[in-house]
């Protein structure tokens, strides 16, 4: 049986554990505010880039594009694009997004590559040796648009250059503050239903479709990148903040349990002092 003095000492380290994932719950509160407003700014414009893609390509011929025609190397690896946090303390935000990656390695026909947004991923994934193409790491503190840009950039050069057959995403997207859900997309070559969801109005446009269209493409898969890690920082701040909550309510749980198992000791051990005091008093 413990004594008084490990008990105490117990008990301060559990209420230092508290201070300090209380104090990470409310910094946690208060970036998923700011990351809410992001997301929730951010996705009219994905939604109209999505519909101004429809308009144009209707027009246009989409064959002529290297990033809406079919792969150009069917043998090349399939790249995984995966977004994780470079953090841990957020529940199960990261292992499941892991498993999500896993699986779909394990169930693809091809050789997977991968691209790895966020610490976790990329040391969970260089550990086991994946061919791994690119990684970015530490941008979620202060995520940019030329973020999305850079990572962009890499992966249309991939698959224009054949060097892989398509590019799949895998990322947490926000949905409230105690619920993310995995999405998994195929990002390249871009899916036809993207394009078939537009106006069935005709327009002018100045110049000519396949050109808009050539500049638009890319534009539009940095948009769906940016969303992509707009939500993932969003779900992560969640997510540690429902993991902050509960890991504060456990502390107070286990204080609780330490001090009443404390005064139990404290009392036995004042009941055995009294008995010893007594059958001393008697014996004399």
């Amino acid at each position: 049986m413990p004594s008084l003095l490990d008990l105490r000492r117990r008990i301060r380290a559990v209420k230092s554990t508290q201070q300090i994932t209380k104090a990470m719950k409310t910094v946690s509160a208060s970036k998923l505010r700011r990351a809410q407003d992001r997301v929730i700014a951010a996705r009219p414009y994905a939604q109209l880039m999505q519909r101004v893609l429809s308009s144009v390509s209707a027009q246009a011929d989409p064959t002529t594009h290297p990033l809406l025609a079919g792969p150009v190397n069917s043998e090349a690896p399939v790249l995984l694009l995966l977004i994780t946090a470079d953090k841990g303390l957020c529940g199960g935000f990261n292992s499941s997004l892991l498993r999500e990656a896993t699986s779909y390695c394990d169930r693809s026909d091809q050789n997977v590559a991968m691209g790895l947004v966020g610490r976790k991923g990329r040391d969970f994934f260089v550990r086991r040796n994946a061919d791994v193409r690119f990684e970015e790491i530490n941008i979620s503190g202060g995520l940019q648009y030329s973020h999305a840009e850079a990572v962009a950039k890499v992966v249309i050069d991939e698959y224009t250059s054949a060097k892989v057959s398509g590019v799949s995403l895998i990322y947490n997207e926000f949905k409230s503050a105690i619920q993310q859900q995995i999405v998994l997309k195929d990002l390249l070559p871009l899916p036809k239903g993207d394009l078939d969801d537009g106006d069935s109005a005709e327009y002018l446009f100045e110049p000519s479709p396949d050109m808009i269209l050539r500049d638009l493409l890319p534009q539009h898969i940095e948009t769906q990148l940016f969303q992509a890690l707009l939500e993932s920082i969003a779900a992560e701040h969640a997510a540690r903040m429902t993991a902050m909550d509960a890991a504060v309510r456990n502390a107070g749980e286990m204080i609780d349990s330490l001090t009443l198992h404390m005064n139990k000791v404290r009392q036995a051990a004042i009941t055995r002092e009294l008995i010893e005091v007594v059958s001393g008093a008697d014996a004399l």
